[in-house]
């Protein structure tokens, strides 16, 4: 490829697609996630990156051997500055805009850092630490396929009033809930991820949902467990000020859904119209005929008239 006054021509036809794959589009390529460690990581961060990088494929990429080259950058994840050289360099180079960095220390052991890019720039990062960890290895069942779409529950008060509790959800969504489908089969709805926050704490599940027979048409649903589980501890943030996020969450024109008239939902969904009609004569309305109100026309009606009326005047006299 050639760059010419900040403008990028490709010399080739596989370079071309590949400009085009990485060009802006209306509606973008599925998230990928880069998962990495730094230089001092203990057994159980190296074990819950592997897992969940399990849980991502084919969506993820796993930088084992990183550490020898870049150590100087991801040392310290915190502050912000230590991080921005290595994320915003892989991010371009694997076209990725969530990451999960993985350390260890004395002072804040079994690390993981959770965080999403905006135009190749970190918009935020949340850190989390292990307490609990149960591996994909450790319970014995029958686990989901690779590439799974999973189903998302969140759970808890704090995940719809507190700030930080609001972003990590967003955050935990964007992570997990895989590429957009247009429809999902009923079979397809095995994979469940649960979140729990409670008393400070975010309890991770991985569920796989059995469809049972129930004697009716409907399927009886049991919830088995496969892993991995995590009982994190909110640590430190960095979330993005309101106006980029808010420009992080802009959409484009021709993606905004169009606005029709005279049509409105309530609050289960139920979808109402509004007819706009011309006022109506009554007395052209189609009514139905019966024989004693049928009209009659021409001359036997007029003479019929006139007999009644001598008939009724006879009788006043």
């Amino acid at each position: 490829m050639k760059q010419k006054e900040g403008v990028i021509k490709p010399k080739t036809k596989r370079a071309k697609r590949f400009l085009d794959n990485r060009a802006p589009k209306l509606t973008e390529n599925v998230k990928n996630v880069m998962i990495m460690k730094g230089g001092n990581t203990s057994m159980t961060v190296t074990q819950a990156l592997k897992d969940i990088y399990a849980l991502k494929k084919p969506s993820a990429v796993l930088y084992k051997n990183i550490t020898f080259k870049y150590n100087v950058f991801i040392a310290l994840p915190f502050p912000i500055t230590n991080i921005f050289c290595l994320q915003e360099f892989f991010s371009k180079k694997t076209d990725s805009s969530l990451f999960l960095f993985g350390s260890h220390n004395k002072k804040r052991p079994n690390n993981l850092i959770f965080g999403r890019l905006f135009d190749f720039h970190v918009l935020d990062m949340i850190e989390l630490g292990i307490e609990k960890y149960n591996s994909l290895s450790a319970i014995k069942n029958s686990k989901c396929p690779e590439g799974t779409k999973p189903m998302l529950v969140f759970a808890g008060e704090a995940f719809d009033h507190d700030d930080d509790h609001k972003r990590l959800k967003s955050l935990l969504t964007d992570f997990f809930r895989g590429p957009v489908v247009p429809s999902v089969r009923l079979a397809g709805l095995e994979h469940v991820l649960h979140f729990t926050a409670l008393e400070g704490k975010i309890y991770m599940r991985s569920y796989r949902s059995l469809l049972k027979k129930s004697g009716c048409r409907t399927p009886r649903i049991e919830l088995e467990e496969i892993g991995p589980s995590f009982d994190f501890v909110l640590r430190r943030t960095h979330l993005a000020s309101d106006d980029l996020y808010k420009t992080a969450h802009r959409q484009p024109k021709a993606l905004k859904p169009k606005k029709k008239k005279n049509i409105s939902h309530d609050t289960f969904g139920t979808k109402f119209g509004r007819l706009h009609m011309q006022k109506q004569d009554l007395a052209k309305l189609q009514t139905r005929k019966m024989k004693g109100l049928r009209k009659r026309r021409g001359p036997a009606a007029a003479a019929e008239g006139e007999t009644s009326l001598k008939t009724a005047k006879v009788e006043v006299e």
